[in-house]
C-alpha cells in the first residue's frame, strides 16, 4: 500500500528540502506531492524505484538527474537540465523546460507539453534495451540533439508559445551519429546541421511514433488522433563517425 507525504517548500533550500524527501523515502514513503516549490535543485536526483512525485511550482535545475525509475510530474515549467544523465523512470511536464534535457539521459522518457530552450538531447545514447525518449510538445531551440548517439526525440510544434518562429532552432543534430530525430509537419532545410537531411517514414517508425505519441497523449490530456493527423519526417545521422575525417592529415 502507497505511503503518501505532503512536503511544503516555502523557503526550503534545496539541500534540506532533498534531505527530507531521502529520509521519507527510507522510512517507506512512495507519494510525494511537493507544494510551492520555487528553483529548489535536484528534486527525485538519483532516486530509485516505484516512487511517485507531483511537484506543485517551478522546480530549479537538474530536477531528475541520475534517476532510476520514479515518475515525476511538474504542474508549471522547469528549468534547465531536466533529466540529467536519467538512467530511467517517466518525467511529465506541464508546461516549458528550459536548456540541456536530457542531457546524456540513458534510458527513461520525459514528456514535455511546451516549448525547450538550447541543446535538449545532447549526448543522448542507448544501451542495451534501453531507449531514452524525448517528446516536445512545442518548439526547440539551437542545436536540438546535438552529438546524439541514441534514443528517440519526437518534436512536435503543436504547442508553443512562438507561433512565428520555426518548429526547431539552428544546426538540429548537428555532430549525431546514432538515434532518431522525428519531426511533425518537417523542418526547414537551413535549420539541420551539416550533412543531415529528413528522410520519410516507412512502417516501423509510424508504429513507434504512434506507441510513444499514445502514451504522451493520455499522460497530457491530448488529443493523440490530432498529433498523427500530420505527417512526420525523420532526421538520421549519415555516419556513427560524422567528423571522422575531420582531422585526416593531408
Amino acid at each position: 500500500m502507497a505511503k503518501k507525504l505532503t512536503l511544503d517548500a516555502s523557503g526550503i533550500y534545496y539541500r534540506q528540502l532533498n534531505e527530507q524527501i531521502r529520509e521519507a523515502v527510507d522510512a517507506g514513503t512512495t507519494d510525494f506531492v511537493l507544494q510551492n516549490v520555487n528553483g529548489q535543485r535536484y528534486l527525485a536526483g538519483a532516486l530509485e524505484g516505484d516512487l511517485n512525485f507531483e511537484i506543485q511550482g517551478v522546480p530549479g535545475q537538474d530536477m531528475c538527474s541520475f534517476m532510476r525509475g520514479p515518475k515525476v510530474r511538474v504542474k508549471a515549467n522547469a528549468q534547465d537540465g531536466v533529466g540529467n544523465t536519467m538512467d530511467d523512470g517517466t518525467v511529465i511536464i506541464e508546461g516549458l523546460a528550459g536548456d540541456v534535457v536530457g542531457y546524456a539521459m540513458r534510458g527513461g522518457r520525459i514528456f514535455i507539453k511546451g516549448d525547450v530552450g538550447y541543446r535538449v538531447g545532447i549526448h543522448m545514447k542507448a544501451y542495451m534495451e534501453k531507449l531514452p525518449t524525448i517528446v516536445i510538445g512545442g518548439k526547440a531551440g539551437d542545436f536540438l540533439g546535438e552529438y546524439m548517439a541514441g534514443g528517440i526525440i519526437l518534436l512536435l510544434g503543436m504547442f508553443s508559445d512562438k507561433p512565428t518562429e520555426p518548429i526547431a532552432g539552428r544546426s538540429l543534430g548537428t555532430g549525431m551519429h546514432g538515434g532518431v530525430i522525428y519531426v511533425r509537419g518537417g523542418v526547414p532545410k537551413e535549420q539541420i546541421g551539416p550533412g543531415l537531411t529528413t528522410q520519410p517514414l516507412d512502417e516501423s517508425d509510424r508504429l513507434v511514433i504512434q506507441g510513444i505519441v499514445k502514451d504522451y497523449a493520455k499522460e497530457l490530456g491530448l488529443d493523440a488522433k490530432a498529433i498523427l493527423a500530420s505527417d512526420f519526417v525523420k532526421i538520421k545521422p549519415f555516419s556513427h563517425r560524422p567528423y571522422g575525417n575531420l582531422y585526416v592529415p593531408a
